[in-house]
């Protein structure tokens, strides 16, 4: 149980819960190295009992987290902790796309193109990176309040087994988008998360999804054998280009697909061209279903001659018959074959060569080398690295705890890395002027548990100082320190100031990207005036030097052209 206030491998301090789902919870929390919010995702319970499933979780999560993408949430770190797994992700103020259609049901034709093309846009990049997310779906896609998409959980799509149709909420939210192949148990593709999208732009113009049904088995079928119903008869003003794209997203058969994101990104880019608006429904190239092959015509007997060829046909059909029988019955017995070679090969086999799952001992107080040959014995591989933590309780030298977990289920021959005490560790205090503070920070807290605070302090002369750079540290170098005492940092406390916009002659755009970056709320004032060109600033309320404050208001004056009065020129002439 995951409780406010909680800290995750002493790092990530729990402050609410912003989400539950079938494969894992989610929270807001602040990490207290970095100083930032992030959200964290616990996985389910019984999800980590599965040692497979987390072993692919943490390689997937690991090779998600190299992606760097405007429209893919970041991943900054994956770990356990007691047993707990967690993956900790930027934190996203906003609402998911499901919660989107909700609240508006069915979008606009230019909203729903918008989030489309951020969404391939942010597909292409994963799909560059060879990764397929294969759990595409609105509830793991992120809306923010300036429109931006973001998409998430790329690390448990990869790792789950979507193919598993069961009753969960998760599987039954999936199997909404899922691709024929993988509902026929078939591997995912690229083309696999573009039938996912093609799907979720239909719902997003229409504000339901094209097939429904009692149980997740139900859903996929329709997903395998029935046509997506047409998004022009939901809302005839929708232009036969757009549903084109839906059609060449959704087909059944993936060569009719689209062959990459890149390419349905590109064709939402011109879809509302005006040459493209009535373009000819798009037909597939190939059979969309098994049943669409050309079929034999059939061979009709002349009239005349149908009495004579009636005996030649009757006998031509009885050895068909036979042909065909004996043919039955050889393809018969070697499919039966087939089948107990495959029995052999996937049940038998795997069940005389499985390795055997086996518990870790509890080797907690002893040496390390007594830990090693206590596991070796037990059947276990050991790592050569040997971590060292602190530990108040277990004397230096000793072995405190293993990863994975001592009593943890795992398969014979797992190697084990082991984590020995350094005892209530006694640090003496370096000299670390000069030097970032977020390094010297996560190195005094993770290796030597230090309560480490930085503060900031005033210095009278700021040029060329690093508003990063230590300046000062309490307590003075030499000290020795033990774990949990306090050591502080201090930082110069630069403050940015407003430049001169008038006499540096700043753009309009330039202010504007300016006050966007620093949160100033700005306000263009236009002032009528000949003395200075159009668009010149001239005047603005916070004077050069002024401290910026986050959220502020901030006038910028500027020149328009100065407009004639021609009804008071035209009075002044007829008083003449």
């Amino acid at each position: 149980m995951i409780t406010k206030g909680q800290k995750i491998n002493d790092r990530y301090e729990i402050i609410k819960s912003i989400g539950e789902g079938g494969m894992a919870n989610v929270y807001l929390a602040k990490d207290i190295i970095l100083d930032r919010n992030v959200a964290i995702k616990i996985l389910r319970g019984d999800l980590a009992g599965d040692e497979k499933f987390v072993r692919r979780f943490q390689r997937e999560a690991l090779s998600a987290s190299s992606l760097s993408h405007p429209n893919i949430v970041e991943m900054y770190d994956v770990g356990e902790d007691n047993g707990t797994y967690y993956i900790v992700m930027e934190y996203v103020q906003g609402m998911t796309l499901k919660q989107l259609i909700k609240k508006k049901g069915s979008l606009s034709l230019s909203e729903a193109i918008d989030i489309m093309l951020q969404i391939t846009d942010g597909i292409k990049a994963a799909h560059d990176s060879y990764i397929i997310h294969r759990d595409l779906k609105p509830q793991n896609i992120l809306i923010q309040d300036n429109g931006e998409i973001k998409i998430t959980d790329f690390g448990i799509a990869m790792a789950l087994n979507s193919t598993q149709l069961t009753q969960t909420n998760s599987v039954m939210g999936s199997v909404h988008y899922l691709p024929p192949e993988q509902a026929s148990g078939k591997g995912a593709t690229i083309k696999s998360d573009i039938y996912s999208m093609g799907i979720l732009f239909y719902e997003l113009l229409t504000g339901k999804l094209p097939f429904k049904g009692d149980n997740a088995v139900e859903i996929a079928l329709k997903h395998m054998k029935n046509d997506i119903p047409s998004v022009r008869q939901e809302n005839p003003n929708i232009p036969q280009s757009v549903e084109n794209i839906i059609l060449k997203a959704t087909a059944k058969n993936p060569k009719n697909r689209y062959e990459t994101a890149s390419k349905m990104h590109d064709d939402l880019l011109t879809c509302l061209n005006e040459d493209r608006l009535n373009e000819k429904r798009y037909e597939f190239v190939y059979p969309e279903h098994d049943n669409e092959t050309e079929t034999k015509k059939p061979v009709l007997l002349d009239e005349p001659n149908l009495e004579n060829k009636k005996e030649e046909v009757e006998e031509n059909i009885l050895e068909d018959e036979k042909s065909k029988n004996t043919w039955i019955w050889i393809l018969s017995s070697i499919f039966i074959f087939i089948i107990l070679v495959m029995i052999g090969i996937f049940i038998v086999y795997p069940k005389l060569t499985e390795v055997p799952d086996i518990v870790i001992p509890n080797v907690s107080g002893m040496t390390v080398q007594k830990a090693e040959s206590t596991l070796k014995d037990k059947g276990f591989e050991v790592a050569l690295q040997v971590e060292q933590v602190s530990d108040e309780k277990i004397a230096a030298g000793l072995i405190v705890k293993t990863y994975p977990a001592i009593g943890r289920k795992v398969k014979k021959g797992t190697t084990i890395t082991l984590y020995e005490s350094l005892g209530n560790t006694i640090y003496e205090i370096e000299d670390f002027t000069g030097k970032n503070y977020i390094e010297i920070k996560t190195i005094l807290t993770t290796k030597y548990n230090l309560n480490v605070t930085v503060e900031k302090i005033e210095v009278e002369e700021t040029d060329g100082l690093d508003k990063q750079a230590i300046i000062k540290q309490e307590p003075a170098v030499g000290t020795k320190v033990s774990k949990g005492e306090k050591v502080t940092l201090y930082i110069p406390n630069i403050v940015d100031t407003y430049p001169n916009f008038v006499e540096e002659a700043w753009t309009l755009e330039e202010i504007q990207n300016f006050c966007d970056e620093y949160g100033i709320n700005v306000t263009f004032v236009p002032k009528e005036t000949e003395e200075f060109e159009e668009n010149t600033i001239i005047k603005q309320d916070r004077q050069p030097g002024d401290p910026i404050i986050k959220g502020a208001n901030l006038k910028i004056t500027y020149a328009t052209k100065y407009q004639v009065d021609n009804t008071q020129e035209e009075k002044q002439d007829n008083n003449q």
